[in-house]
């Protein structure tokens, strides 16, 4: 890098930093998660206004790859975020129920996005029709996990039987869409590898769960590692959570998923069956710098990458149908699987309503389908529009179906079912 690019790195980094963190704020004031005015700051910085004069001016095509770069880590610390947050005890007594609306909520907009993308193949051609038909299916069927927890600690229902059945639900719909996205990654031919290394995934992750998890359980443990004076549990973590990263990008798979499986190998408990503080610290001081710079580099790059100025009427009904399809399916599938399992209208249609949330989780899908050609520029913007809607609507649809009183008491999500559905 030369003088000039170092400079005018260092002063979009800071740049980056305070516009997020003003968009950000002003997402809160307006009662919406920090994540929409961060990627609507991506989008209006991007070619959608002044054709791009202002990204070009604040952001050079010089520097451009480097900032990638930094948003690329920012994504697989968040996604060893995720992963680590992933806590098999929210299925506790409520598998009947959040496994079904699961199951529902993935199943009926993964199909409507797939005939969805049979009607956009047409204007969207792409080099795998297969891989195009899944990806269209699994970007319909995620719901964001972290975005979900904030907006139900923000309303006060995080320790309610819906915020814990919500979450619960939000937990399986993440693992079933990225296990869809590495089919349609695998199907992609992305990567830097040959076909025959996806082979090896099936039994990295068995090593992972049976080798790596006892062994970071053990020395996370340490009473070195758990000094918090020591960075060694950081230390530890970063270098398995970038070397789990870098592998699964060389086999033929994006690199999200191996931060994402180092995420959820991490121990929740210690041997002595007590919840692991050493994991809750690490984490929680992996996302406070990742919040405040690394992932709004993503949205940046992203929102650069996002251009809606030649969106026409023909563009205006794909987002019309696409906003139907994601919203609807979502909606109906969580609903109805809802109101079979014996909730009653209200809490069915809130449940629904958080389902829908799609969040950073989508974003990162929809930047993995432009990556591999999935996606074209058009239809990817398009997406993006839908994610910011779906995240948008969530909070005040929540609070028109499901208002919560101040000085209502909110219940334990141990408490019987019967209790909180009847309400």
């Amino acid at each position: 890098m030369s003088t000039r690019q170092i400079s005018t790195f260092l002063l979009a980094l800071a740049l980056i930093a305070l516009l997020a963190y003003a968009a950000g704020a002003l997402a809160r004031r307006l009662r919406q998660p920090p994540v929409i005015g961060e990627v609507l700051l991506g989008v209006l910085l991007g070619p959608t206004l002044l054709s791009g004069a202002v990204s070009d001016t604040l952001f050079p095509a010089d520097i451009r790859p480097f900032l990638t770069a930094l948003a690329n880590i920012g994504v697989a610390l968040f996604m060893f975020t995720v992963g680590a947050e992933l806590d098999a005890d929210l299925m506790r007594g409520r598998r009947v129920v959040a496994g079904t609306v699961a199951a529902s909520s993935v199943a009926l907009p993964f199909l409507l996005g797939a005939l969805l993308a049979l009607y956009l193949l047409d204007r969207h051609p792409t080099d795998s029709r297969t891989g195009f038909v899944l990806f269209m299916g699994a970007a319909m069927s995620v719901t964001a996990f972290p975005v979900l927890a904030r907006i139900l600690t923000d309303r006060g229902l995080q320790r309610t039987w819906l915020g814990a059945v919500a979450l619960a639900c939000a937990a399986i719909d993440d693992v079933l869409a990225w296990t869809l996205l590495a089919v349609v990654v695998a199907i992609g031919g992305a990567g830097a590898g040959s076909q025959w290394l996806l082979l090896l995934f099936v039994p990295y992750v068995l090593l992972m769960f049976t080798v790596v998890r006892p062994l970071l359980r053990r020395l996370l443990e340490h009473r070195r590692v758990v000094d918090p004076d020591r960075p060694t549990a950081m230390v530890v973590t970063l270098v398995g959570l970038l070397a789990s990263a870098a592998f699964t990008e060389w086999i033929g798979l994006h690199f999200i998923f191996g931060a994402f499986l180092f995420g959820a190998v991490m121990p929740r408990r210690t041997r002595a069956g007590e919840p692991s503080k050493v994991t809750g610290q690490v984490t929680e001081r992996i996302s406070y710098l990742n919040d405040l710079l690394l992932l709004p580099m993503f949205f940046i790059v992203a929102g650069l990458k996002v251009n809606l100025s030649g969106t026409d009427g023909t563009g205006l009904v794909e987002l019309g149908l696409i906003l139907a399809v994601a919203v609807g399916g979502k909606f109906i599938g969580a609903f109805v699987a809802a109101r079979a399992t014996g909730m009653k209208k209200r809490p069915a249609s809130a449940l629904a309503v958080l389902i829908n949330t799609r969040g950073l989780t989508e974003l990162i899908i929809l930047t993995v389908g432009l990556q591999l050609g999935v996606l074209d520029g058009k239809l990817y913007s398009t997406m993006v529009v839908m994610a910011l809607v779906t995240t948008a609507m969530a909070g005040p649809l929540l609070h028109l179906i499901y208002p919560v009183h101040p000085a209502s008491p909110t219940p334990e999500p141990s408490e019987p079912v019967a209790h909180e559905v009847t309400r």
